[in-house]
């Protein structure tokens, strides 16, 4: 099945040119829309695979859109932002946002960029999945955000010094955790502390 894509884009041009570039790509674009509340109602109701919000829209802008979607747990976000909203960059990663793309793009960085947003969105629902007998909603969410640090730093150095792409990486972390009974976490720890290391 084709990935399923809510674009998200006050300039109609733009949005119309980024759903031409995702269809020729295989992507299933199953709503368009220039206002920021329009999409989000369009995600609580399509469920799709990963939302594109560009930050700035009437009604809502992406950030506010991209925090619900995430609380929600709904889809994977991609945002996307103009070269003088780069300050927002981490603003939109404190809301959920598990990629961007910088204005204006190239058709070539735009599939990277959605797989990544989808792939993060996965390991982060598996990070949820570890985490998720805590009772405590903010425990749950600095949880979350330890096992997520922990998990990049581990990538890391997967990647850096045995030549792994970001998916490899991951799926040795969630491997190695499931083959030793154990959580990602402590996997991710001793891929720092390089106590574990796919060479062993």
């Amino acid at each position: 099945m084709a990935t399923r894509v809510v674009v998200a884009e006050d300039e109609a041009i733009i949005r119309l040119d980024l759903k031409e570039t995702l269809e020729s790509e295989g992507y299933e674009v199953v709503g368009a829309y220039g206002r920021g509340d329009e999409a989000l109602s369009a995600v609580r109701s399509l469920k799709p695979d990963v939302a594109i919000l560009d930050i700035q829209m009437p009604g809502m802008d992406g950030l506010e859109a991209a925090a619900a979607i995430t609380e929600e747990s709904i889809c994977a976000v991609l945002i996307l932002t103009a070269f003088s909203q780069r300050a927002l960059v981490e603003q939109a990663r404190l809301a959920g946002a598990m990629a961007y793309l910088v204005k204006p793009f190239l058709a070539q960085d735009l599939v990277p960029a959605i797989e990544l947003a989808i792939s993060r969105y996965s390991e982060t629902r598996a990070l949820v999945a570890e985490v998720g007998d805590l009772k405590d909603q903010k425990a749950q969410v600095e949880a979350r955000l330890e096992a997520r640090r922990h998990l990049e730093r581990a990538k890391g150095v997967l990647m850096d010094s045995f030549s792994m792409g970001e998916a490899e990486a991951f799926r040795f972390i969630q491997s190695t955790a499931m083959n030793q009974r154990t959580s990602m976490v402590e996997v991710a720890k001793a891929v720092i502390d390089g106590r574990l290391n796919p060479a062993s």
